[in-house]
C-alpha cells in the first residue's frame, strides 16, 4: 500500500463547500480508501491505497457523496516528503514559504511570466507541478491561489510549508 496526501481545494473557507473533516474521513472510507485521517480544517486527508490514478476519480466521489464539486491534488507521501526537504527557500521569523500544488507542470511561458514577478515581497520557484512562493513582505505580497491560477492558467490549491512539514512529521 502507498500512502497519499489529497490537498482539496477551497473547503471551509470563507464560509463556501463546508465540509466537517469526520464526514470527509467517512467519504473518503466509503470510497475504499484505507488508514484514512484528516489533518486540519482545510482539507488535508491521508490516506492508503494500491491504486495509483486518484485525482479524478476520488473528485467524481467526492462530488456525488458531497454536492460539491471539488477540485484536489494527490501526492504520495514520498513526493511530499520530497517538495517540504527540496524547498528551494527558508523562511525568517517575519517570512512564510508557501507550496502551491498543481494538477500538471505549467508550460514555459506561464513559468516564465511567474518568475518576472518576483520582487522584494516574493520570489518564486517552480519545480515540476508546485510553485514555491517565500512570501516577504505580507503587505506588498501578490502571492494567492486566484493569483497563480490567473499567471499558470491551471487550477491551484496552496498549502504553507509549516502545514506540510506537521503532515510530514505526523504520518511519514
Amino acid at each position: 500500500m502507498t500512502k497519499y496526501v489529497a490537498f482539496l481545494r477551497a473547503i471551509n473557507v470563507g464560509g463556501h463547500t463546508i465540509l466537517k473533516m469526520a464526514d470527509l474521513k467517512r467519504m473518503f472510507e466509503s470510497f475504499g480508501l484505507e488508514n484514512v485521517q484528516t489533518s486540519i480544517q482545510s482539507g488535508n486527508v491521508i490516506f492508503e491505497s494500491e491504486a495509483d490514478t486518484l485525482e479524478k476519480r476520488i473528485e467524481s466521489q467526492l462530488e456525488k457523496t458531497s454536492g460539491y464539486k471539488i477540485k484536489l491534488f494527490v501526492r504520495t507521501m514520498r513526493e511530499l516528503q520530497s517538495i517540504v526537504s527540496k524547498s528551494p527557500f527558508t523562511a525568517t521569523a517575519a517570512e512564510t514559504v508557501f507550496v502551491a500544488f498543481l494538477n500538471k507542470k505549467p508550460d514555459r511561458k506561464n513559468q516564465q511570466v511567474l518568475l518576472a514577478l518576483i520582487s522584494e515581497a516574493d520570489d518564486f520557484a517552480v519545480k515540476g507541478r508546485e510553485v514555491y512562493n517565500l512570501r516577504r513582505d505580507r503587505e506588498k505580497s501578490v502571492f494567492s491561489p486566484n493569483f497563480v491560477e490567473k499567471i499558470l492558467k491551471l487550477p491551484v490549491t496552496t498549502r504553507n510549508m509549516t502545514t506540510l512539514t506537521k503532515i510530514v512529521d505526523k504520518y511519514k
